[in-house]
């Protein structure tokens, strides 16, 4: 009985071993991030420009929401890495292979969708926003909304952009060919319309095409390249 019990043991203490280090690296993350949450401030409201606080508390909290959300951000490959490590044991053959790629492409797939939302996607929907100000309507936003704002604008690009690596992994297990995802074509953008009303911060359709179109582009990228695969393997076959 014991026996059978040592291995899940074990595999539980090497779980929290890796979830206290992800803590550790995520809680030092935060700590450095909020010595300089006035400078990240600055540079994530430069597409809305000056901001504004309407408590005396909304400051802090603020401070600390910014350090904790860029301190994950700055960890993470210290959490894939973690993950990584923990599940290699399991991992037999080519599914270290598929890891060692899965996980780093995982984690760039990620930063490069968050990218796209900050660099383009965010400061045209600002400037969209903006565009309905009248003479007695003037935006004035405030630090604590638009930082909600702001991350729940960006984490949608974010894992939006993890499709294309979920495709390619269901094609290398045979669970999807190009042809079938050229017929399911209809279907995914409807679903891709339908997440993004879903994750979308606000109710408007701007928003919502700003988050379901990359999606559409990258299903098709994704078809394109695993034709490819596909046609490659057949020549070698």
């Amino acid at each position: 009985m014991s026996e059978e019990r040592a291995p899940i043991t074990f595999h539980l203490e090497e779980l929290r071993r890796r979830l206290i280090v992800c803590f550790a690296a995520w809680l030092l993350g935060s700590i450095i991030s909020y010595i300089y949450a006035e400078d990240i401030i600055a540079v994530l409201s430069a597409p809305a420009g000056k901001l504004y606080f309407l408590n005396p508390a909304e400051v802090f909290f603020s401070y600390l929401e910014v350090a904790a959300f860029t301190g994950f951000l700055g960890t993470l490959p210290i959490h894939c890495y973690e993950f990584w490590r923990f599940l290699r044991p399991a991992l037999r053959g080519g599914e270290v292979t598929t890891a060692l790629w899965f996980i780093p492409s995982a984690l760039l797939l990620f930063y490069g969708g968050s990218a796209f939302a900050f660099f383009w996607v965010l400061p045209a929907a600002i400037q969209f926003f903006m565009g309905f100000a009248t003479v007695s309507l003037q935006p004035m936003f405030s630090l604590s909304a638009y930082l909600s704002f702001f991350i729940a604008f960006l984490l949608p690009f974010a894992l939006g952009f993890e499709l294309p690596l979920v495709l390619l992994v269901l094609s290398r297990l045979g669970m999807v060919t190009a042809a079938m995802l050229k017929a399911k074509r209809r279907v995914f953008i409807l679903l891709a319309f339908i997440f993004a009303g879903v994750v979308s911060p606000t109710t408007d359709m701007f928003t919502q095409t700003c988050i379901a179109i990359p999606m559409i582009v990258l299903y098709e990228g994704t078809i394109i390249v695993i034709g490819m695969t596909e046609r490659k393997s057949s020549g070698k076959d």
